[in-house]
């Protein structure tokens, strides 16, 4: 398994592209072919969206070629936002089965469909152990109900990706699929044989106080937590903190719901971050943004560029101390676009932090509108959240 990452900011897509593979050529080597290509193009270049898909496929007939547009570009580990940019980033995967799919709303099953309709709709069977990208038009399908019909259909495997970002209303997002540009929709990408998707997800939250169990709640109203009402609780945290956190719980604060029952002892990545939709102040309680239930475990958190700046780096040092087996060879990033240089004041941040940590993998990605990623299993749709695919193999014979 090889991988190859390049990117281009030249205005003129013609040359962007002739940059783009002529340094994926340098560097994946002019014998080897690769199997897939992801692709991912800033609005700059809208215009011409057409001809990146059929000229790509042209250059790469053999390819399997997926990619979406995004309000900023990951390639080469390097970030562009707020300009034109052009990222490819390519991998020669022998013994590995590519399948890629264009996803309308049309096609997408019911909520109640069985299974077989799912494996239908991605084109792979459940026994093959498929891992999946995904990439969706946010104006145009339900990331949620996928990526829950997949969770459903295909236990086993693993879902990352994002949403096309860039446009500002339906049809102005772009999605490629092999030759062919589709503004609504997903495109699927499902890879199974000899690789592993791992995932690292990075929600840029720490937590405050403790973790409480709630005690009482219906749907995502929180009414009790430890047997007091939440607004109480959460008056009684702020009298206790710092300054700092206490101007950081008045502007970005967040509830994490502990996703597995069975775990007491939450650490780095235990909880799904989710905001804080409002508060009645007669019942003291507090609309989170995702359901909830009694008995689960549930924390406040807050969210600056340190925070994400640390849990970042604690969630790829996690995946360092417990990844075994052969080293990573590629990777994507999926960033939200809250993140980048509106939140660190600087470019390059998380592929910087990724590079060092992770060593020499080719990194390609884009900014999205929301992020894919599993927690405790389970896949959820993302915001403010980092969500890396690192690629290796199974077996290096």
């Amino acid at each position: 398994m090889k991988w190859a990452s390049s990117i281009s900011v030249d205005s003129s897509l013609p040359e962007a592209l002739e940059e783009t593979t002529r340094q994926l050529k340098e560097r994946l080597g002019d014998a080897v072919e690769p199997h897939i290509a992801l692709v991912f193009v800033s609005p700059h270049h809208r215009a011409r969206f057409s001809h990146i898909a059929s000229g790509l496929q042209q250059q790469m007939p053999h390819t399997v070629i997926v990619g979406s547009s995004g309000a900023g570009v990951i390639g080469a580990g390097r970030e562009v936002e707020a300009s034109p940019a052009l990222s490819i980033t390519v991998g020669h995967l022998p013994g590995v089965k590519i399948t890629a799919r264009h996803i309308s709303s049309h096609s997408l099953p019911s909520p109640d469909a069985p299974p077989d309709a799912w494996h239908e709709m991605a084109g792979v069977a459940p026994e093959d152990v498929p891992q999946f990208l995904m990439l969706i038009d946010p104006f145009s399908l339900s990331a949620a109900e996928l990526i829950r019909g997949v969770d459903f259909a295909f236990p086993s495997s693993v879902t990352i990706g994002g949403l096309a970002s860039g446009g500002f209303g339906p049809g102005a997002n772009a999605l490629f699929c092999n030759g062919h540009v589709f503004t609504e929709g997903a495109v699927g990408v499902a890879f199974s044989g000899n690789i592993i998707l791992d995932t690292v997800v990075a929600q840029g939250c720490r937590p405050l106080g403790e973790p409480m169990r709630i005690t009482r709640a219906e749907a995502n109203f929180l009414l009790e937590i430890d047997g007091e009402p939440p607004l109480r609780v959460l008056e009684q945290l702020y009298e206790n903190l710092p300054e700092q956190d206490r101007a950081l719980m008045q502007r970005n604060l967040f509830m994490g719901l502990a996703m597995d029952p069975l775990e007491d002892d939450l650490r780095q990545g235990g909880f799904l971050i989710r905001n804080l939709l409002g508060a009645d102040t007669e019942r003291g309680a507090l609309a989170i943004g995702s359901p909830i239930h009694e008995g689960q475990l549930v924390q406040f958190h807050v969210r600056d560029s340190q925070t994400s700046r640390e849990d970042l780096s604690a969630c790829l040092e996690g995946y360092m101390d417990q990844a075994g087996g052969p080293p990573a060879a590629g990777a994507v990033l999926f960033s939200c676009v809250g993140r980048g240089q509106g939140l660190y004041g600087r470019p390059n941040h998380d592929s910087d932090l990724f590079g060092r940590l992770m060593g020499d993998v080719p990194l390609g990605g884009f900014f999205c509108d929301g992020e894919l990623g599993p927690v405790a299993g389970s896949t959820y749709l993302h915001t403010y959240t980092s969500s890396f695919a690192i690629f290796r193999p199974r077996t290096t014979s």
